[in-house]
């Protein structure tokens, strides 16, 4: 999505906005990330997971449970760490 965004060389604030005005989860490795939605509180959500703490697989199972498991007004505000 972020090619498709025009956002590859944009930094983390553009990112966070443009997920916040189409109402999209940012899933990163980025801890900027987790700094940013300490200090901002109406994002739609933040999945995060360490780089290289898990299997690309993994990751995808864990935000399939997410997303089965939350609403969007749920995640709302929230960093889920996968």
């Amino acid at each position: 999505m972020t090619s498709e965004a025009g956002l590859r060389t944009a930094d983390d604030e553009a990112h966070l906005a443009f997920a916040k005005s189409e109402n999209r989860v940012i899933v990163t490795h980025d801890d900027d990330f987790l700094r940013m939605a300490s200090e901002i509180w109406d994002h739609p959500g933040i999945a995060y997971c360490h780089l290289e703490a898990r299997s690309v697989g993994e990751i995808i199972r864990a935000l399939q449970l997410v997303y089965d498991v939350l609403t969007p007004a749920e995640i709302r505000g929230r960093i889920e760490f996968l």
